[in-house]
Order: structure tokens, then C-alpha cells, then sequence
């Protein structure tokens, strides 16, 4: 594809670092690893964060760390990546669905509130497609029912609510650095970030074999490191994030300038900066228009086609119940290539291509 839909950043300073990491003979729990941590935790503006080897294990400790297990519950989307409650599962924490607002496709908080049970322990909130979710709202629910608060960010790096970037709002929040991520380490790699120092120090020692000197092992921990090299990756990948959400939104408006009449385009709630991990149009026949995307080397995505609580793999454990505002929005979503080296022309080519099946001109 000319227009792919998503492309990693890679220049000569991280090309050296990779070589300057094999170099020192210094591949895990080293300066890399350190310093991406805290210049991360900086970034967020909060006290710890803590690199794991994917987002998927940096949700796995959350849940692990704050105790959930067998019989207990957590309320979270079903439009959303299965790890977001699939680490949950492998504990025996049972997953209740709570359905999408329509506009922002973030949990609604009046279908959580809804969802509540005695068995409830914890709301995961995740930022779909880098839109913070009603973090308010959501934190009022929490507080009032004695619940955790949990923030799936994998898809939201910079993202901000209220002048605060995501991270800030949950007990416990996690990120992924997968490469098609807004950030990456060019591979898999997550992290936690958050306020609760007790909490995220626990999370560290989990996540290197539950010791706290070399040889003891106070708890049964993991091995969810992640490498020296994917950590030097990620620290200059950071230096660039700001800058590339800036030409991220940038690049949205020119979709919407041209698409606003012609689909339902993407909506940031006032007070939210969008970090658009993916920009995502809803329209009827979207088949039809990924064939003409791809005659013209244009790439196109679907982010999610099942919702989860009708994944066979959660089905066949959790009988689904009716989501109407998720299982109406999975048929209609189509994402198109968002990445900050997408130049103002591509943008504008790729919107008209989309504007152009619309209106029937093919």
C-alpha cells in the first residue's frame, strides 16, 4: 500500500541506541529501563511507572496486584482489544459488559453504574482509539461503590481529560508500546503508570519473579520484563510523542473538514485532547468501500469486528447479553491510515477517495 495505516518511526538515533545497548552487554534491568520509567512517569505527571514486556501484562499485574481472583467481578467494554479482560479471565475474574456511548465509543458510565453487583471489585475504563474515556463520571461510580479504577491506555499515549493526561484518574493504569501503538519499542512492550507508589512497587517486584533481592522471592511473581534495547527504543520514541499527536490531530481535521457531511466522523468531548491511535469513520457498505481504498493503495482497518462478549473464546465461558449500541457500531466502523508522516496532500488524497464513494461518483 502507497497510504499504509500505520508506519513505525525509526531514525539513525534509534538505529545507534539498539547498537549502543548490544555493545554494553547490558540486555535487561539496566539504565535503559530505568530512565524510561521515570522520563515516562514525568511525562504523565505522576509518581511511578513500571515497564512490563506488553500491555497485555501490564493489565495481568494490575488485576494480579490488587488481589481480584476467582468469583470476583470487573465491569468493562466489550468494543475493545480482548486483553483488555482476557488477563482478567486466566484469574477467574469474570468480565460483566457494560454497553458504549455512541459518540465518543468510550464505556458508558450510566450502563456501569447499571452493572453494578456485590461481586463487583474493580471498572475498567478504556480510552478507545486515544479518546479518554468520561474519567468523572466514571471515578464518582467508583468511589461511591468502594471499587478500583483501572485505565486501559494502551491505545492512548498523551492522551489528555480535563488538562490531565490519562494516567492520572485510575488505581492503576496500562500502556502498550506495540508497534502500531501512537508510541513504540518496536515490539512488544508495555508499562503502568500511577500514584499509588505501594501498588506500583508491588507490580515491579511481580514483575520480575516476585523477588526483592536476587535469590528471595517474597510472592510468586512473573517474568513480564521488558528488554534494555526495546526500553532505549521507547525513551526517544518518547521525545517525538508530543510532536506527533500534534500532526496526529492535525491530519484528523483534514478528514473531518472534508467528511464531516458525508459519514459519522469522530467526536472529542470538550476538555479532551484525542491522541487518534486510529481515526474512524461509521458508514453503511463500508465493504464496498475498502475495495475502493485498496484499487487505490489506500489501507483501511477494522477496529473491532467481534466486541468481545461474543468472541467464542468468552462465549463459551460468559453467556453474551444484548450490547445495542456495541453490536450496532461494530458493523458501521471503519478506520483509515492515521500516523504523523502522512503529509498534508496524502491526507487530503485519501479523504477525497473516501468522499468520492460516497457521493457515487465511482
Amino acid at each position: 500500500m502507497n497510504y499504509n495505516l500505520v508506519e513505525m518511526y525509526v531514525d539513525d538515533e534509534i538505529r545507534n541506541k539498539v547498537l549502543e545497548v548490544i555493545d554494553s552487554k547490558r540486555y535487561i534491568k539496566g539504565p535503559e529501563t530505568k530512565g524510561f520509567e521515570e522520563e515516562f512517569a514525568d511525562y504523565l505527571g505522576v509518581r511511578n511507572a513500571v515497564t512490563t514486556s506488553s500491555g497485555t501484562t501490564a493489565l495481568h499485574l494490575i488485576y494480579y496486584a490488587l488481589g481480584l481472583a476467582l468469583g470476583d467481578e470487573i465491569i468493562a467494554p466489550s468494543h475493545t482489544f480482548i486483553a483488555t479482560v482476557s488477563p482478567a479471565m486466566h484469574l477467574g475474574v469474570k468480565p460483566v459488559f457494560a454497553d458504549i456511548e455512541e459518540e465518543t465509543y468510550c464505556v458508558d458510565p450510566e450502563d456501569v453504574r447499571k452493572k453494578i453487583s456485590e461481586k463487583t471489585k474493580a471498572i475498567v475504563a478504556v480510552h478507545l482509539y486515544g479518546h479518554p474515556a468520561n474519567m468523572k463520571a466514571l471515578r464518582e461510580i467508583a468511589d461511591e461503590h468502594g471499587l478500583y479504577l483501572i485505565e486501559d491506555a494502551c491505545q492512548a499515549h498523551g492522551a489528555e481529560y480535563n488538562d490531565q493526561k490519562v494516567g492520572n484518574f485510575g488505581d492503576a493504569t496500562a500502556f502498550s508500546f506495540f508497534p502500531s501503538k501512537v508510541m513504540t519499542v518496536a515490539g512488544d512492550g508495555g508499562m503502568v503508570a500511577g500514584n499509588n507508589t505501594e501498588l506500583l512497587d508491588r507490580i515491579a517486584m511481580l514483575r520480575d519473579q516476585g523477588r526483592t533481592t536476587k535469590y528471595k522471592h517474597t510472592a510468586l511473581g512473573f517474568n513480564f520484563r521488558m528488554s534494555e534495547i526495546l526500553a532505549g527504543v521507547g525513551r526517544i520514541q518518547l521525545k517525538h510523542l508530543d510532536r506527533w499527536l500534534e500532526r496526529r490531530n492535525h491530519i484528523a481535521s483534514i478528514y473531518s473538514e472534508v467528511l464531516s457531511s458525508h459519514c459519522t466522523i469522530p467526536v472529542v468531548a470538550e476538555g479532551v485532547r484525542h491522541s487518534f491511535y486510529v481515526y474512524t469513520i461509521r458508514l453503511r457498505d463500508r465493504e464496498w468501500l475498502q475495495a475502493h481504498l485498496k484499487k487505490h493503495e489506500i489501507a483501511s482497518g477494522i477496529y473491532y469486528p467481534i466486541p468481545v462478549h461474543l468472541q467464542p473464546a468468552v462465549r463459551d465461558i460468559i453467556t453474551p447479553k444484548h450490547l445495542p449500541v456495541t453490536e450496532k457500531v461494530v458493523d458501521e466502523i471503519l478506520s483509515l491510515p492515521m500516523h504523523p508522516f502522512l503529509s498534508d496532500k496524502d491526507a487530503q488524497f485519501i479523504a477525497e477517495k473516501v468522499k468520492e464513494f460516497l457521493e457515487g461518483e465511482i
